[in-house]
């Protein structure tokens, strides 16, 4: 994803600023954050789950210092073996 965002805002820097390509450019950046934010906030939800804990803690992924502390926890903690209140199996995907 850092690469899918990286390249517009490259293209965006060569071109003069205010000009059609650049507000191109400027949205195709955009577009590229969003889908990026998006798939952060559901693989923390789905991380959060592992850990038995509620996706809603995903919030503080927002927070500028928290959110490295967070990120920390949520890359090195080891999920909760077998069941919780969230699936029968932590790494299974949600049942209907």
């Amino acid at each position: 994803m850092a690469i899918i965002q990286a390249f517009p805002l490259y293209r965006f820097t060569l071109v003069p600023e205010g000009t059609t390509e650049s507000n191109m450019w400027s949205f195709i950046f955009f577009i590229a954050f969003i889908a990026s934010l998006w798939s952060n906030v559901v693989l923390a939800v789905k991380r959060l789950h592992d850990l038995n804990k509620p996706g809603v803690a995903a919030l503080v992924l927002f927070v500028p210092v928290v959110s490295i502390i967070a990120f920390l926890v949520l890359c090195l903690f080891p999920g909760q073996p077998g069941p919780n209140r969230y699936g029968k199996r932590t790494n299974a995907p949600a049942e209907p």
